[in-house]
């Protein structure tokens, strides 16, 4: 079971994220914001690509959940901690990040 400071602790050891307030929740950003957790520290929304999305959709569908809206069309994916292992958490938050990154630490 994962856990919002899991969110933060795994964020935060991502090379030039800051943490920082969005709205009523708490954003992690490199380049852009990559995940947020909600004010109750049950969920997080992340963005993935749309394909990246539906596979752990397809293989989580307890924990990972497209957000009900158009950023939901366009990969944010929602979450829920407690159905969430640490190391479904762990990938899912590098996959955000390798979208959100930091130019000078992309691969070429």
């Amino acid at each position: 079971m994962a856990s919002a400071t899991d969110v933060r602790n795994f964020a935060l050891s991502l090379p030039g994220t800051a943490e920082a307030p969005h709205f009523d929740r708490t954003a992690f950003k490199a380049r852009r914001i990559y995940v947020t957790v909600a004010a109750d520290g049950k969920t997080a929304n992340l963005v993935l690509t749309p394909d990246e999305q539906e596979m752990k959709c397809l293989l989580l569908p307890e924990a990972f959940a497209p957000v009900p809206n158009k950023w939901g069309e366009r990969g944010w994916t929602t979450v829920t901690l407690a159905a969430a292992g640490e190391a479904d958490l762990r990938s899912a938050i590098e996959m955000a990040y390798a979208h959100a990154r930091p130019k000078e630490s992309r691969r070429p």
